[in-house]
C-alpha cells in the first residue's frame, strides 16, 4: 500500500533548521517532498511571481529549491512536480518566530498553506517562538500527531491551521482565535554614507493585546495554539450598511427628472 505524500514547504529557505525537522518528522506519516525558496522569503506575503521565470534545483533526495517565494513553491510542487498525484497534506514550517494575530496577512509561512488550501490540499502553518534556549522539538513533535490525525478527518473547505508554538514547556493545546499585534506604525530615516536617505518600516519587536481566547493569549501562557483560517475575508457584518450606500451611488437609486 503506498504512503500518502505531503508537501512541505516555508519562508526561511530551502537549508532552515525549521523545515528540516518538519519533514524528518513527517516522513514518519508519509512520503514527504520538499519545496522551499532558495533564500529566505520572510513577510512575503501571498506574492506569486509573474514577470519572470523560475527556476527549480533539486539539492537532496525529495528536495528542490525555487527562486520564488513560498507561493510559487506550492504552486510549483503541486501542480508541477506532483501533478500525477497531488499530496494528501501540506505542511509550512517551521517558522523561526511566531506568525500571531495580524501576522497572517504578512507571513510567507501562513501564506504557502493559504495557497493549498486554494488548491484542495488541507494545510498546515506551524511556527515556533524564539527565546533563549528554545528547540523545534514540540512542534515537530505535534506536527507528527496533527499530520496522522489530519489524513483522517476532513476540513472544511478553504480553511488552514495555523499553528504556533510557544518555546519551553507546552502545557497544553488550544483552538484559539487570531488576535490583534502589531509592530507599530512607524517609519525610521536613516542616511548613509553619501548622504542619502533610506527607511525602515515599523518595528522588530510586536505588541500584542492579550485577550482571552485568542491565539496571543494561549502562546504566552505556554499553550500550543491551533487556528482555523478561512480563506474567505468577506466581512458579513459590513453588508448591509453597503447595501445602502451602493443603493445611494447607484444611477438607478437616484430620482428621475422628468423631461421638459
Amino acid at each position: 500500500m503506498s504512503r500518502p505524500r505531503i508537501l512541505v514547504t516555508n519562508d526561511d529557505g530551502i537549508f532552515s533548521e525549521g523545515i528540516e525537522r518538519l519533514a524528518a518528522a513527517l516522513a514518519e506519516v508519509g512520503d514527504v517532498y520538499t519545496v522551499a525558496p532558495d533564500q529566505e522569503r520572510s513577510a512575503a506575503g501571498h506574492a506569486l511571481t509573474l514577470d519572470t521565470p523560475l527556476r527549480a534545483k533539486e539539492i537532496g533526495d525529495r528536495r528542490w529549491s525555487v527562486n520564488g517565494t513560498p507561493t510559487d513553491c506550492v504552486n510549483w510542487g503541486v501542480l508541477h512536480l506532483l501533478r500525477d498525484e497531488r499530496p494528501k497534506l501540506l505542511f509550512s514550517g517551521i517558522n523561526l518566530g511566531l506568525n500571531l494575530g495580524d501576522d497572517v496577512t504578512y507571513s510567507g509561512t501562513v501564506s504557502a498553506a493559504f495557497e493549498g488550501a486554494l488548491l484542495g490540499i488541507p494545510s498546515v502553518a506551524v511556527s515556533q517562538e524564539i527565546e533563549r534556549g528554545f528547540t523545534f522539538d514540540a512542534a515537530a513533535q505535534f506536527a507528527t500527531r496533527l499530520g496522522r490525525r489530519l489524513l483522517g478527518e476532513t476540513l472544511p473547505a478553504k480553511t488552514l491551521l495555523n499553528v504556533n508554538v510557544p518555546a519551553g514547556q507546552v502545557r497544553g493545546v488550544r483552538v484559539a482565535r487570531l488576535g490583534t499585534r502589531r509592530y507599530g506604525e512607524t517609519v525610521i530615516e536613516k542616511t548613509d554614507p553619501r548622504g542619502r536617505p533610506y527607511y525602515w518600516i515599523g518595528s522588530t519587536i510586536p505588541v500584542g493585546e492579550l485577550e482571552e481566547g485568542t491565539d496571543i493569549i494561549a502562546v504566552a501562557e505556554k499553550s500550543i495554539s491551533v487556528t482555523p483560517v478561512h480563506l474567505d475575508l468577506t466581512a458579513y457584518h459590513a453588508m448591509e450598511l453597503l447595501e445602502g450606500i451602493a443603493s445611494a451611488l447607484s444611477p438607478l437609486g437616484e430620482p428621475v427628472t422628468p423631461r421638459s
